[in-house]
């Protein structure tokens, strides 16, 4: 069990995550990543950069 960095809402994570693994707080909506798995860490994913096609 994890906890959201921005409003510490509970987590839950199956035994199948992964490192780089994007998803969702239930109670806040913010979007979380995965930055480590042994230990457990989740950080607040980085905003996608535009893509000008350069």
């Amino acid at each position: 069990m994890s906890q959201c960095p921005v409003c510490d809402n509970d987590l839950s994570l199956g035994a199948d995550t992964l490192k780089g693994e994007l998803l969702e707080c239930d109670d806040c909506g913010t979007e979380l990543e995965v930055t480590s798995i042994d230990p457990l860490k989740i950080e607040v994913a980085p905003e996608a950069e535009e893509d000008w096609g350069q």
